[in-house]
């Protein structure tokens, strides 16, 4: 299965923009485009997710977007948190999902649960 992108709805659209802004720069991913009351992120020009005030907001989601290694991990946590974000669990190793799983949980403006995750061993 392939997924071609992702959307869900936020109450407050520049709160939001300015918090993935800010919490994605560390992993190299922005906005692709963009209108008055959404934005398309995505890395090197390929859209994977949308976001805006459309539609209704979902109860809390859960989205990990990919890092290269652990400090974008580490960097992403401390964009989100100087972005608004509220922790949900610091950058550190869950063995419990496989032994290189390396991540950073934040509360998003809506509550929603976004990750980085690092799956290679420590450089």
């Amino acid at each position: 299965m392939s997924i071609d992108h992702i959307g869900f709805g936020v109450r407050d659209f520049p709160k939001s923009r300015a918090f993935y802004v800010a919490a994605l720069a560390p992993l190299g991913i922005g906005i692709v485009n963009e209108g008055d009351d959404w934005a398309m992120i995505g890395k090197d020009g390929h859209t994977r997710v949308w976001f805006g005030d459309v539609g209704t907001v979902p109860g809390p989601i859960h989205i990990a977007f990919a890092a290269a290694n652990h400090e974008q991990v580490r960097a992403f946590y401390a964009a989100a948190l100087e972005a608004g974000g509220r922790d949900n669990g610091g950058p550190g190793i869950r063995a419990h999902y496989h032994p290189n799983y390396y991540a950073a949980f934040v509360f998003d403006p809506d509550g929603h649960n976004v990750e980085a995750v690092c799956h290679a061993p420590e450089a």
